[in-house]
């Protein structure tokens, strides 16, 4: 496969003089600004603009306010107006200058619906209806919203594949579309030009929005409820104050015309928040960067048609008028370092170098462009984060202080389903839906402060906007940044690298080196592109949606841990110590399951919010009395040992230090995951290996499952914890950071004998499905209960011990569940990879959330939640009463439903007792 597939934009020509002379209008109607952002004639489409003639008199502002909004934006007026649907009567909106003065007034106003991601289709589904229907209803104001549809271009299989893949997965969320051949594309589209057209996929229901109008509308109605918007209001400070327990909470704002006490605000900044978080103290890891569209001249015959996203060009294509407006995202955009806060209703020039190579794609696509003038251009700020998500959620610096920013040019799309998201969190505690892809706490803090980083990820999701989401991919800026004890002597055993919030973890073994250069900028500024980089062109070898090109490879680690024993380099879970007086009583009300264990315990256990939803899944250990030592606390009440994914660490430490504040419980949290490595050695012959290097018996009546010691092991202190999430024999180390080379190297020397291998995650994905445990963020997430995931046997309702959710989960108990897991096998090497329609009894009853291979069951393994249409009670029998296939790119297979996987039920493996017989045929590679 071509390496343009991992970012088809980069490599687009200039455009011809030619062809620019005749693009550009033979006279220049507007005049533009420079950075200083001097007010000057717009040259944006929209007949209204919030722009005041002349500054008002200096606002009065209340004394008092139960949230405070900073930025009128379409987030924050969408913010807003949910809070006073939830019932705050004492919301105040503060503008610096005018509503949408910002980057909301020039937005292009785009609402597609159709994402690889069922979070984002959920919020985009929202908008649209709060636009469409919700809001001219309520206001008698008109958001603009304009339902002409949208299409999008394919120029080649793989991007077909894409679009068939969120055609499949709109199904589950009623969203209507439809995978056209070039010849309908062309019925739809009459001014396409299709010879180099694959196919694309058609969403009716899309449109546009006016960003004065939805503002207007927005602030209207919560205005009539009881909000307060005030203009031309400059933020110049906040009150933040240690409470009695030493953590930092907002206690007001200061503005210009005085200062609000309240004790919750929500930064809706864009642009701006970076600089309003710092008089906070709060980090908020975006850049600006100038964004810019041109619009034509009257098209003749493109009123009403739908609006385009050519991906494979980069562009876009929105229907404005009788005329176009043509964007996209370029490989090299012009960021905007030095942000001036007095930037309001303006524009910056066009730097046509930067913008041409949207030209000769939208010229490609709708050739009768090439002699189209342009009518205006514009340019303005726009912020973009490192993974192109937003961020929301409350910090983890302070307390009562919220974000919602960073769109990455989105924020009129997403705004509405955002900000009823943002103000349940705000009043509730937690959103409704899973916003972990959102959540500010996504984001270690060690990284959130990192210029460079931040600038360098946030360059790569602006450049890739557009690239195909393929399900291994995996980013080239930003690497190297978090590394374990364990990454120089795996990368020269040829270690991939997968990356995780800056971490490095392994994804799969080759016999050949690939280690990580420094990020190139994919060519741009100046900057010569690496040749020959082998991490690259293997990531390019993985873009498909068939089982990937080393798939095979994933089939020996999985082999061999099945078969013989493998070492999974863990270490970069998070790693937190809790002790002190009121320990005990912590982990009790935090986690789920039964902690009144006794020493040496290790219990697998949910935390839950209020709703009753995971906030993450992870192990408890209790522990003896320390000697202070990285793996020994010092503590003279009861203390425990808590292992957390890494790829959620940050949000399950910021959860539990949360609870332990709103409680106020007399205990202390410490992160010791940079001072650890951890592996993980698995399989039958893993005690035999381990055996050899350890004094300390490991026999099943000397050491049983979910206990743990502390003991020697090749001499060096290691806490051993006999632990598995790949359903075989084996133990975690938790080995202190110096001395993890040689533990590795003395594992690997013993266990030759056995034919140890190295494994990743990718294997131990597929492991995990296999045996039916769960996967954090995939098929157990914070809008799912243990109860629902099939995780009741973590939750300790049987005795009569408050923890955080219970109410819910007793009450969902009472209720019966809506929605269930299920677990689904489908024959043959299907390839699956999530986001299927589940179909039951010919009806969509839910989508997949995580696929894999299972190579010892051979066949493929996927999980998702299965709900009744008509929203009856979901239970086993109504499982099994069903005749279950999967949707995948436009074709259905028969699937198979298990209540709990087939692999090893009765858990003989991890038991030590292997006399199953078991051997693994890997298939051929495709």
């Amino acid at each position: 496969m071509s390496s343009l597939l991992r970012l088809q934009s980069l490599c687009r020509r200039h455009t011809t003089k030619t062809t620019l002379a005749r693009l550009l209008p033979s006279t220049t109607v507007r005049k533009y600004t420079s950075d200083g952002g001097k007010d000057t004639s717009s040259g944006v489409p929209y007949e209204t603009t919030l722009q005041a003639a002349s500054a008002e008199d200096p606002p009065t502002v209340p004394e008092s306010a139960d949230v405070v909004v900073i930025g009128g934006g379409s987030i924050g007026c969408s913010t807003l107006y949910h809070l006073t649907k939830l019932g705050v009567k004492n919301a105040v909106l503060l503008e610096r200058n005018q509503l949408t003065s910002g980057t909301t007034w020039h937005t292009a106003g785009l609402v597609w619906r159709l994402r690889p991601n069922d979070v984002d289709n959920c919020i985009l589904n929202y908008s649209k209806h709060l636009f469409e229907e919700v809001l001219e209803k309520e206001t008698g104001i008109s958001t603009g919203w304009i339902q002409n549809g949208g299409m999008f271009i394919a120029s080649n299989k793989e991007r077909l594949d894409e679009y068939k893949r969120l055609h499949t997965l709109g199904k589950a969320f009623g969203i209507d579309s439809h995978v056209l051949s070039p010849k309908e594309s062309l019925d739809v589209y009459p001014l396409l030009n299709i010879d180099d057209l694959y196919g694309t996929l058609y969403s009716p229901g899309d449109g546009t929005v006016d960003p004065a109008g939805l503002c207007m509308a927005l602030t209207k109605a919560a205005t009539n409820a009881g909000a307060k918007v005030i203009n031309n209001c400059e933020v110049t400070g906040f009150d933040v104050q240690d409470d009695e327990l030493g953590v930092k909470r907002v206690k007001a704002v200061k503005t210009a015309s005085g200062t609000i006490r309240t004790p919750l605000v929500v930064n809706c900044a864009g642009v701006w928040g970076p600089a309003i978080g710092a008089m906070a103290g709060v980090k908020v890891p975006l850049v600006a960067m100038k964004h810019a569209y041109v619009v034509t001249e009257r098209v003749e015959g493109v009123s009403n048609m739908p609006n385009i996203r050519d991906h494979d060009a980069s562009i876009y294509l929105k229907v404005q008028g009788d005329g176009l407006s043509v964007g996209g995202y370029e490989p090299n955009p012009i960021f905007w370092d030095d942000v001036n806060p007095d930037f309001a209703f303006s524009l910056f020039d066009l730097d046509w170098d930067v913008f041409m190579q949207h030209v000769e794609g939208a010229i490609n696509r709708v050739p009768v462009l090439e002699t189209t003038g342009i009518k205006s251009t514009v340019c303005g700020p726009e912020s973009f984060t490192p993974d192109h998500k937003p961020l929301m959620g409350e910090s983890p610096e302070v307390r009562g202080y919220y974000l919602g920013c960073g769109f990455n040019s989105s924020g009129m799309m997403l705004g509405g389903g955002c900000g009823k998201e943002l103000a349940h969190w705000v009043v509730h505690g937690r959103p409704q839906l899973d916003m972990y892809g959102y959540d500010i706490r996504r984001f270690p803090t060690c990284l959130t402060d990192k210029p460079k980083w931040v600038k360098d990820r946030s360059h790569e999701a602006y450049a890739k906007n557009y690239s195909m989401v393929f399900p291994h991919d995996e980013p080239l800026a930003g690497r190297d940044v978090r590394t374990d004890a364990f990454h120089k002597v795996l990368q020269d055993a040829g270690c991939m690298y997968q990356e995780r919030h800056g971490w490095e973890r392994p994804g799969w073994f080759s016999s050949k080196p690939a280690p990580i250069l420094d990020y190139d900028f994919y060519g741009s500024y100046d900057i010569p592109r690496h040749e020959n980089y082998e991490y690259e062109d293997r990531l390019t070898d993985e873009y498909t949606f068939e089982w990937p090109a080393h798939h095979h490879i994933i089939g020996e680690e999985v082999k061999a841990c099945r078969e013989r024993v493998a070492v999974f380099n863990m270490s970069y879970f998070g790693k937190f110590y809790l002790t002190g007086p009121d320990a005990q009583k912590a982990v009790d009300y935090i986690f789920t399951n039964d902690l009144s264990k006794p020493i040496g315990s290790t219990v697998y256990t949910c935390m839950c919010n209020k709703h009753g939803g995971v906030e993450s899944d992870l192990t408890v250990s209790k522990l003896e009395s320390g000697d202070g030592s990285v793996l020994a606390p010092e503590s003279s009440d009861a203390a425990f040992y808590i292992a957390a994914g890494g790829g959620n660490s940050q949000q399950s430490f910021s959860h539990i230090l949360t609870v332990i504040q709103d409680m106020k419980f007399d205990c202390q949290l410490v992160d010791r995951s940079d001072d650890m490595g951890m592996l993980s050695v698995q399989g039958p012959h893993s005690k035999d290996v381990l055996q050899k290097l350890t004094k300390t018996d490991l026999s099943n009546e000397s050491f049983a499952f979910s206990t743990h010691k502390l003991a020697e092991v090749a001499g060096h202190p290691v806490r051993l914890i006999r632990l598995t999430f790949v359903g075989e024999l084996g133990w975690e180390l938790h080995i202190p950071r110096e001395s993890c080379v040689d533990v590795y190297n003395a594992i690997m020397a013993e266990g030759a004998q056995y034919g140890i291998a190295n494994a990743g995650y990718r294997a131990i994905d597929s492991l995990s499905s296999e045996k039916g445990y769960r996967h954090w963020h995939a098929d157990l997430r914070m809008d799912d209960t243990p109860l629902e995931a099939n995780l009741a046997f973590t939750c300790k309702l049987k005795k009569d011990t408050p923890f955080l959710g219970r109410e819910a989960l007793e009450q969902q108990k009472k209720d019966g569940l809506k929605r269930k897991l299920a677990c689904l096998t489908v024959d043959g090497y299907t390839p699956l990879h999530g986001l299927e329609a589940i179909w039951r009894n010919d009806e969509v009853v839910g989508f997949i959330r995580t696929a894999q291979y299972a190579f010892a069951l051979g066949k493929t393994i996927a999980y998702g939640y299965v709900s009744d249409p008509k929203g009856a009670v979901v239970n086993n029998a109504y499982l099994k009463a069903g005749e279950y296939k999967i949707e995948s790119l436009g074709e259905t297979f028969p699937a198979s439903l298990h209540i709990k996987s087939p692999f090893d039920p009765k858990n003989n493996r991890i038991k030590g007792q292997y006399d199953d017989n078991m051997t693994i045929t890997i298939p051929k590679p495709q």
